[in-house]
């Protein structure tokens, strides 16, 4: 007998919702797992059937939504980190802020959204490991990096313009502003788990910042330096 079903296509409606929230689930779910291997074990070190197996899945259904590791963590930048860039720059957008305020915003909401969390072990990943993947360096450099500085060079100069900050050379401020804020992130992905560590992270990244401010505040006199 002839099935009327047969060669017919289930439409998306007619998958029950949770096994469809299920799938759409699975992107995230595999970029979580891929985070946390990348992190742990290196870029180079970390497998895609390690990803799959950690995430629940084949190695199959992996492919299906990531055909490469780049393209795996590619999504973990691009879902991690690029949405804490794009929100410093919405607020750099928004005129009439303070430069004072917005120095501390973009140190703060890195050190809240970015180091303190797994994603503050991927600049670690990518110094050490730039030099064999360059393609992925520069995705991380062009994607998260330089649009990084920028905002921090842009603070910088905003406060320069408005006379609340001195003079200072703003093709290297931006590294200095937040290099110690990466060496925190690195040094809890790596040497704190084994060695322990007695330094609170929301002290050391209050007092950074306030020695930043001072720093860069205009001295009494009105002088700029």
């Amino acid at each position: 007998m002839h099935a009327p079903w047969k060669g017919l296509r289930v439409s998306d409606s007619a998958i029950p919702a949770q096994r469809r929230r299920r799938k759409e689930a699975r992107p995230q779910e595999l970029t979580a797992a891929a985070l946390t291997l990348f992190v742990e074990k290196g870029y180079a070190a970390t497998r895609l059937d390690e990803v799959a197996a950690r995430a629940g899945v084949s190695k199959g259904t992996l492919y299906l939504y990531f055909d490469s590791k780049e393209a795996l963590f590619q999504a973990v930048i691009r879902e991690g980190v690029v949405p804490a860039i794009e929100a410093g720059e919405a607020m750099f957008a928004e005129p009439g802020s303070d430069p004072r305020a917005l120095l501390r915003a973009f140190l703060e909401a890195w050190w809240e959204r970015i180091g303190s969390t797994e994603l503050g072990g991927i600049p670690r990943l990518i110094m050490a490991e730039a030099a064999n993947f360059p393609e992925v360096a520069r995705y991380y450099n062009d994607a998260v990096i330089q649009r990084g500085l920028a905002l921090l060079r842009g603070a910088v100069q905003r406060g320069i313009d408005q006379g609340v900050f001195r003079a200072v050379d703003t093709t290297v401020i931006d590294v200095l502003l937040i290099s110690p804020l990466i060496h925190l992130a690195g040094w809890r992905s790596s040497l704190a788990p084994c060695c322990g560590s007695n330094i609170d992270p929301d002290a050391y990244v209050q007092a950074h910042i306030d020695m930043v401010l001072q720093g860069l505040a205009v001295t009494s006199s009105g002088a700029n330096s």
